[in-house]
């Protein structure tokens, strides 16, 4: 793997020295475009430069400040700067000899063009800054009538498992926010909550692979943060979007905003209804000094019914043409009902039937979630110089309860009944401030604040019918109030010197957690500080290619369920137990990374390695106890190893022709951990892959077809390993009703290949299994839009859409 990455490393070298030989002399045009109305800087503006004398267009987009800088060679241009829904401002046979500022140019908002406005891009964007990389999802046909999770897993570097648990370059440690902000729409169980979240309410996903001071320094992976839609289009604009699917699946979204001078109202409705059925095999093995004394099949059902409506709304106050207040809402509820039928085969040491164990388990979850938010932000004088405030209060509740029945096939069994009900709250209040001050013209200097306050109450009932009584079984039941309070200090400088940039940031974080087990009476208080440094550098070589570095220190804290001491059972053979004792983990991640464009063709590449101490990880252990005289198995959490992990990953995208769109995406890393507990060693030294494949191809009338393939390698643990997985996306998409309609069919997992496929071992076990969360999906999808008719797309910069390398 090393001499993978140093090789790696020697040909983006050569490929930089290489690009460097014959340039000929370039000239800067910059400028910067701002809104006529608001006179607020005009993000993603898009410039297009193109000569008289030929046809090859150049340009790039403005930055958040509002600013552009395209070079040129000398000579004679037309330069046109267009921004959705406003006059396009032209300059003709512009001659270019030398660096030239074109001023601020002030964008008109056309009426007209309003009603002509687009919606979702024809094709993704990808936009290169110092600390991150943006995805914009575009029109992605393969995630009509999905969820945020179906985004996810579309977007480069990121993959979402069978299970639903979402990993940045094959690492779950990853932190999830909702525009900017830990969210409500993220819940208490993010897996769960994103499948509630329509994909058509979201705008881009920014992934953070090398996070500035100004994010939080949770997740060792680094932070995804996903941001939705929220019209800013004069006058009233909407979307509505229906889709039902196979097995049952039916939604209906709506995106919506009303703008005038002075005020903004948006709001963002879902609603969905799945019945998803799944299912799980496991084939167990167990050993008596080394050899065969039984064997256990096992097959479980699933079937699970989920209705979800989620509501985010607010309305945006623009008090004078420097400074705004918005005010949002967020709604979440959601009701499953989940049916597990378990049958479990046992056998004797030479597979002679023994008996049969029925377990049949009925679960109901109510999950609420009420979240209230502000922001204010004021712009000041000088360009740049900003002032933003967040405060933002959270409620949310989930309460769930299941009744299980369990009896062995045999002559003198009864029937056993058992009962279990969860009742989890959580309640969060968040206060946030950054500020922003310009120095010079490529300078600024920033520094934030920011107080987390959480207080996380699991009440877990385990009861068991005795004689027509229902008994408290002690052994299970508990209380625990998990709080938390946590509070930040940032600071951070950026300067960009002609090609040159940088942004050096240091962050310092304190967290105070007390744990309540309430049902022993006993208390817990933790506290820990530290600094966690950034480092991020960027230097263009030419127009068309650069090259980042960037480093971060970050940590994982453990959270309540990893932290709760009390036993919750998953069947009478497999326990969980919390870990009380467990400490955070700290890493130190490095990444390097370079940016080319061809005319047709992008390529995004970067090596990576990150070193974790106190690593924990969930370890199985015998308990000393027996059921039916097979070994009770234990599975807890603890600080465990040390973990080193190199990747390479690179990401291109080559549209060679108008009708056809091919993107791509390969991540290779290795991963070595070293640690041992009560003896027992778990070193593992594992190589895994993970590529994506995009092709689009614009068919005979006007029919757009997608196909997304997607490989994960097989994987090697110190004690489990799990076989490669494979899985293809279809879609097919047809705009109608004078292009104010798009209809779309697609057919998720076509060839019912998304299973997972482990082995494990012990001393005394030898297990087997297979698991699928999600069978093959059908899915037809219909979006009418008012006011918001799609047009032709703009040229862009090359072929793989807009990227821009930003401060």
């Amino acid at each position: 793997m090393k001499k993978i990455i140093l090789i790696s490393l020697v040909l983006l070298v050569s490929i930089s020295v290489f690009a460097q030989q014959n340039t000929s002399t370039k000239y800067s045009i910059t400028g910067k475009v701002y809104d006529k109305l608001t006179n607020q800087p005009l993000e993603y503006t898009t410039i297009i430069v193109q000569p008289i004398k030929t046809k090859k267009v150049t340009g790039g987009i403005t930055n958040a400040k509002g600013e552009f800088d395209v070079e040129v060679v000398e000579g004679d241009y037309n330069i046109t700067i267009e921004f959705l829904s406003f006059k396009p401002f032209v300059i003709k046979n512009k001659k270019i000899t030398s660096h030239t500022n074109l001023g601020i140019i002030k964008l008109e908002e056309d009426a007209q063009s309003l009603r002509e406005v687009e919606v979702i891009a024809e094709k993704s964007t990808v936009e290169v800054r110092l600390d991150k990389k943006i995805y914009n999802v575009g029109k992605d046909m393969t995630v009509k009538g999905g969820n945020a999770s179906d985004v996810l897993d579309n977007v480069p570097s990121v993959s979402v498992d069978v299970e639903g648990n979402v990993s940045l370059r094959g690492s779950e440690n990853v932190r999830i926010l909702i525009d900017g902000k830990p969210s409500g729409l993220v819940g208490l169980s993010s897996t769960d909550a994103l499948k509630q979240l329509p994909a058509d309410a979201i705008q881009k996903v920014e992934v953070i692979t090398s996070p500035s001071a100004r994010y939080d320094a949770e997740g060792t992976a680094g932070i995804i943060n996903i941001i939705l839609r929220k019209g800013k289009n004069l006058g009233y604009n909407a979307s509505i979007n229906t889709s039902v699917g196979y097995p049952d699946n039916l939604g209906f979204s709506t995106n919506q905003n009303y703008r005038g001078k002075k005020v903004n109202l948006f709001s963002n409705l879902g609603y969905n209804f799945s019945d998803a059925p799944g299912k799980a095999t496991t084939n167990t093995e167990f050993l008596t000094n080394g050899l065969t004394s039984s064997f256990l099949e096992e097959l479980r059902e699933y079937n699970r019914k989920n209705n979800g409506f989620n509501a985010n709304a607010g309305i945006e106050f623009f008090i004078d043409d420097k400074s705004n207040i918005t005010t949002s809402f967020v709604y979440r509820n959601s009701k499953g009902d989940t049916d597990i039928n378990n049958f479990t085969d046992y056998f004797g040491a030479s597979k002679d039937f023994a008996y049969q164990n029925m377990r049949i388990e009925n679960q109901h979850e109510n999950d609420k979630t009420l979240e209230f938010s502000v922001n204010y932000t004021k712009n000041f004088s000088k360009d740049g110089h900003k002032l933003t405030i967040d405060l933002q209060a959270q409620n949310s509740n989930e309460d769930s309860n299941s009744l299980i029945s369990d009896q062995d096939q045999l002559p003198s069994s009864t029937i056993q009944y058992d009962r279990t009900s969860t009742d989890e709250s959580q309640k969060s209040y968040l206060a946030k401030l950054d500020y922003v001050l310009p120095i010079g013209k490529n300078s600024q200097f920033e520094f934030g604040y920011k107080s987390d306050f959480s207080t996380n109450d699991t009440d877990y009932l385990v009861e068991y019918e005795e004689n027509g009584t229902w008994i408290n079984d002690t052994n299970f039941s508990n209380d625990l109030v998990f709080k938390q309070n946590i509070h930040a200090l940032y600071s951070q400088y950026g300067s960009k010197k002609g090609k040159f940039s940088y942004l050096l940031g240091l962050r310092w974080e304190i967290s105070d957690t007390k744990i309540d087990q309430k049902t022993q009476n006993v208390y817990t208080t933790k506290s820990e500080s530290g600094f966690y440094p950034t480092v991020n550098f960027n230097y263009e070589l030419k127009e068309d290619q650069s090259v980042t570095f960037g480093y971060s220190k970050r940590l994982r804290r453990p959270h309540g369920r990893q932290l709760n001491p009390f036993k919750s059972k998953s069947s009478e053979t497999s326990i969980f137990v919390g870990n009380i004792d467990l400490d955070p983990t700290y890493s130190d991640a490095f990444d390097i990374g370079y940016l080319k464009r061809w005319e047709k063709v992008t390529l995004n590449s970067s090596v990576y390695y990150q070193h974790t101490t106190g690593n924990y990880e969930m370890i199985t252990e015998e308990s000393g106890d027996t059921y039916n005289g097979l070994p009770i198995l234990i599975r807890t959490f603890i600080n465990l190893s040390v973990n080193d992990r190199y990747g390479y990953e690179l990401t291109a995208s080559y549209n060679p022709l108008d009708w056809l769109k091919l993107n791509g995406s390969f991540n290779m890393f290795q991963s070595i951990t070293e640690g041992d507990y009560n003896g027992k060693k778990y070193d593992s030294k594992d190589v895994n892959t993970i590529s994506r494949f995009s092709s689009r191809i614009t068919l005979p009338k006007k029919i757009d077809f997608q196909t997304t393939l997607m490989y994960r390698g097989p994987q090697e643990g110190a004690f489990s390993s799990s076989k490669g997985m494979f899985s293809a996306n279809v879609a097919f998409s047809k705009e109608v009703m004078k292009d104010n309609g798009t209809l779309s069919f697609n057919i998720s997992d076509v060839f019912n290949t998304r299973k997972r496929q482990m082995s494990s071992t012990t001393d005394r076990t030898i297990t087997d299994s297979e698991f699928q969360w999600r069978q093959r999906q059908f899915m037809l999808n219909f979006t009418y839009r008012f006011n918001q008719k799609k047009k032709p797309q703009r040229p862009q910069n090359g072929g793989g859409g807009e990227e821009e390398i930003m401060f």
